[in-house]
């Protein structure tokens, strides 16, 4: 979860508090600096003013020089001419002095002051703390109206005034701006809180729009209201979201198109396919009669027709996972069993090394014939393109999962250089090779592709990764669902029976050629086992055929004139 703070309504917030703190705090500021000097300007100019003229008037009653009675009468009317101000008056003359107050050693005079009433005719003030609080320091020199050349006389009044009534103002005055600032704080959040409101409505939706295309949602559009660069991004994106909903619809289409065409070529080449690989099964069989030369092209167009026909075939099959339509055909099976099936199908029995539980220790209900290619194509895979010893493994894993039976795991590792970490995350792709400078390869390219796709159809996963001890090693899981209960369970599913596999495990064994996957399918939906399958493999058919106990059908050991052959689903 995001932090509070990083969002824009937290910074925005925070921002509008920090700009109206630091205002506040800035107008209050200025605003008690002049509140203060103000009301201390105003005592001080009225307490000077009067003190003057309590001096003026008492000064013609003096003589001069004044001796020390003249100075305490001086200090003493001052002091009683304002009793409400608590004044505490000090009067000097040279090394005379009185105060209004005995003994009042009058501390907060200083000589600086002292020394500048002395050397000025207009008053001194001075402003002082004390324990006690701030107090106005006045100093008045008195002149006397006699003929002389220095009208200062020598003679000064000072006076202290305690500041009670205008610090209680100026506290007054703090308090007042500390109750402003939380009310301005207040309004400020109010105000910030408006503001990411309005800017933030749009980024929403923004949001919400943008998640929407994420999801495939291509038709989302935001609604433009004002003229203001929030509308200007919002009819930026409608003009994006449009933009891009054409260039995927073209490309969707593209692909469709692409799609439809490959189905289409792989569909029409597979009748000339299957003429052609009826017509080089006929060669091979005269082949030993052929002068070298003519054996050696016979041969080669075989192999040529074969694997051209495999690449047709897994075209066709790639074709039904784009187009949606491969469905899965589910049987409760013996997993260790259908594996030593494969391999035994293919005469691999010999050449991979095998791990596999006892029969009937682990039950999966999955599509066996899909769970065949997967298998088929893994270990073939292994067996060209790594080194021997080939191992294929199956176990049980445990699921966290409480209401899950459980994993199936099949791994299968060979011994060659590995895969390099380039191409690690590239196998599974179509048509994607290693080596670039290899043009031609054995396989078609789609081995591994359609491998993945069976995998996943069955809700599984599938990745490649390399061993630490070398090699590479092909890891799938698929989970062991739960078979259905009661008499209906296995309604609608085709097994073929174990006369069919025994004969299929024997005409491997003997040398005939592995039945391909069209073929193992026909065997799945029914007992005929050569009913659909391609002409190339009419030999072998015959062959299961004659080995066979079940009831066969129609064996193809040769085509019909027509050269057409139905060609099941993969």
């Amino acid at each position: 979860m995001k932090p509070p703070l990083r969002g824009l309504r937290g910074r925005l917030l925070v921002a509008f508090v920090l700009v109206t703190a630091v205002a506040t705090l800035t107008t209050g500021a200025l605003t008690f600096r002049e509140a203060r000097t103000g009301v201390l300007q105003q005592s001080q100019d009225n307490v000077i003013k009067r003190l003057r003229y309590h001096v003026n008037a008492l000064a013609a009653g003096v003589s001069y020089p004044p001796t020390r009675s003249d100075l305490e009468w001086i200090a003493a009317e001052v002091a009683r001419a304002e009793p409400a101000q608590n004044w505490r008056v000090l009067a000097t003359y040279r090394e005379l002095r009185a105060t209004s107050t005995p003994q009042d050693r009058f501390t907060e005079l200083t000589p600086a002051m002292r020394s500048a009433v002395s050397s000025r005719r207009a008053a001194v003030f001075q402003r002082v703390s004390t324990h006690g609080g701030s107090s106005l320091v006045v100093g008045l020199p008195v002149t006397f109206e006699t003929p002389s050349e220095h009208p200062a006389s020598g003679v000064a009044v000072f006076l202290t005034v305690p500041q009670t009534g205008e610090q209680g103002y100026v506290d007054a005055l703090v308090a007042a701006i500390g109750r402003a600032v939380l009310p301005a704080l207040g309004l400020a959040v109010l105000l910030a809180l408006l503001a990411a409101r309005g800017v933030l409505r749009p980024v929403r939706e923004l949001r919400r729009a943008t998640r929407r295309i994420a999801e495939g949602h291509l038709d989302t559009r935001l609604a433009i209201n004002g003229s203001d660069e929030l509308a200007d991004l919002s009819h930026t994106f409608n003009e994006t979201a449009a933009a891009l909903e054409g260039s995927v619809a073209e490309l969707r289409r593209m692909e469709a198109r692409a799609r439809r065409f490959v189905a289409d070529v792989s569909h029409e080449l597979r009748t000339p396919l299957a003429a052609m690989s009826a017509v080089t099964d006929v060669l091979d069989e005269d082949a030993a009669g052929l002068t070298p030369d003519t054996a050696t092209a016979v041969r080669l167009i075989s192999e040529e027709t074969v694997k051209l026909a495999r690449l047709v075939d897994d075209l066709m099959e790639i074709s039904r996972f784009d187009a949606g339509a491969a469905a899965l055909q589910l049987d409760d099976i013996d997993l260790a069993e259908s594996l030593r099936r494969t391999l035994a199908a293919r005469a691999w029995l010999d050449s991979v090394d095998t791990r596999l539980p006892e029969p009937g220790e682990l039950r999966g209900r999955v599509d066996p014939r899909r769970l065949d290619v997967v298998v088929a194509n893994l270990v073939g895979n292994a067996l060209r393109h790594g080194a021997r010893p080939v191992q294929l493994l199956l176990y049980a894993r445990e699921s966290p999962d409480a209401d899950d039976t459980g994993w199936a795991v099949i791994e299968v590792r060979d011994s060659g250089p590995g895969i390099p970490a380039d191409v690690l995350p590239h196998v599974f792709d179509r048509f994607y090779k290693s080596d670039t400078a290899r043009t031609r390869t054995e396989g078609s390219g789609l081995g591994l592709s359609i491998t993945a796709e069976n995998v996943h159809l069955h809700g599984g996963t599938v990745r490649a990764a390399n061993r630490a001890d070398g090699g590479a090693v092909f890891t799938v899981g698929i989970p062991l669902t739960r078979p259905p209960q009661g008499p209906d369970a296995t309604a609608g599913l085709h097994r073929p029976s174990d006369s069919m596999w025994s004969a299929a495990s024997s005409a491997a064994s003997s040398g005939a050629r592995p039945f391909s996957r069209a073929t193992m399918y026909a065997a799945y939906q029914s007992d005929q086992w050569c009913l659909g399958a391609l002409a190339s493999y009419g030999p072998w058919c015959s062959s299961v055929s004659r080995r066979s106990s079940a009831s066969v059908g129609m064996s193809m050991a040769k085509p019909p004139r027509s050269g057409r052959h139905s060609s099941p689903p993969r």
